[in-house]
């Protein structure tokens, strides 16, 4: 039995990046040879284990091979006869085709082996598919344009964008579950330079798949581009982000896309509440009855620091917010508990009415 450490933590060591994960493969050995030195099976897909002391994922070398569309359409092997080479070739990218021997307390003991030219493409900048296996799993196109997002000196080689153009065609994409979309979609957002994720996108035709409908208009798709790379080196903030990449659509559009990505409750919703912002951010002149009418739609009153967040995201792209800060303020300063004590009775609605009185003179003073 022999181990190796493989993929992106040697990849981000050789570029100077701290590394992250560690993945371990296993060659050489059975699931009964494991558990038998007291690792823990977790894979259900593949064999999977877990270190019995780091509690670090250990899997087993395996190939696979292609019986279904979509990413979950495979069959894999595994056995003490496959060897690393064999595993390797089944990887996306030649910078993540590598390895090193280690020893089970995790000590490095063996040379780097890069069988498929990884550290030639990382020193050249290019990100290359290792073999045709590439083709068999549709996540991998968008694996590589979050990787253009991250590593932004980096190019993809013709003979890749060549492969992806030809899975675009075929339809694969569509048999993606919405989940890893928004997985895939969400790291690269946060990376350092998301419009080259949204670059790949719509140079490979994946856009009219995975992004939503209206970035196709080239004067939408600058902006939003600009917006979340601003975003990605001010705030590293996944709703600000998600915000950017949907506020200059038809709102709509953004709720059924968010809709269909299955996109969690809280990050949709602050984009649709900064897509409604940054609408009334544009509009002029407004009224103190308008403001407020927003500001209840926005919920303010129980949920103020979140307006206010979206507020300092328009102000990150450029855009004016000193009034509506100044309207926010105003009005959160209505003391409801205040006026509620001075009102005889406990009529509710009489209530509601006074404070909302009392927040559009709050307003309308500030117009």
């Amino acid at each position: 039995m022999r181990i190796f450490i493989v993929g992106g933590y040697l990849r981000d060591e050789y570029l100077g990046i701290t590394p992250q994960d560690k993945d371990y493969v296993v060659v050489g050995s059975s699931p009964q040879e494991l558990q038998a030195k007291g690792f823990t099976p977790i894979g259900q897909d593949f064999p999977v284990f877990l270190h019995p002391k780091t509690k670090e994922e250990y899997a087993l070398a395996r190939t696979e091979r292609k019986t279904g569309q979509g990413y979950k359409g495979f069959t894999f092997y595994a056995s003490p006869e496959v060897t690393l080479e064999q595993d390797l070739l089944r990887r996306d990218f030649t910078m993540n085709a590598m390895a090193q021997e280690i020893t089970t307390d995790g000590e490095i003991i063996g040379p780097l082996i890069d069988p498929f030219g990884g550290q030639r493409d990382m020193s050249e900048g290019v990100i290359r598919h290792v073999s045709d296996a590439f083709n068999e799993d549709p996540l991998r196109i968008l694996r590589l344009a979050r990787f253009m997002a991250k590593f932004i000196h980096f190019e993809i080689a013709s003979s890749t964008l060549e492969v992806v153009g030809q899975m675009v065609k075929a339809g694969e994409l569509q048999f993606l579950v919405p989940e890893r979309v928004w997985q895939e979609i969400s790291r690269g957002l946060l990376e350092a330079r998301p419009s080259r994720m949204i670059d790949v996108l719509v140079q490979t035709q994946a856009s009219q798949t995975i992004l939503p409908s209206g970035l196709e208009h080239e004067k939408t798709l600058q902006q939003t581009k600009m917006c979340l790379d601003i975003g990605a080196q001010q705030s590293q903030d996944l709703q600000i982000q998600l915000a950017y990449l949907l506020a200059f659509i038809e709102l709509s559009a953004l709720d059924q896309w968010t809709q269909e990505r299955k996109i969690p409750t809280d990050v949709k919703n602050f984009a649709h509440l900064f897509h409604q912002l940054h609408q009334e951010n544009l509009r002029s002149p407004r009224s103190a009855q308008e403001v407020l009418s927003f500001f209840n739609q926005a919920d303010a009153w129980r949920k103020p620091e979140r307006l206010k967040k979206a507020l300092l995201a328009e102000q990150v792209i450029g855009n004016d917010i000193q009034q509506w800060q100044t309207l926010l303020e105003a009005a959160l300063a209505v003391d409801a508990g205040t006026i509620a004590k001075n009102i005889t009775t406990s009529d509710g609605p009489k209530i509601q009415s006074a404070v909302a009185a009392s927040r559009l003179q709050a307003i309308a003073a500030c117009l």
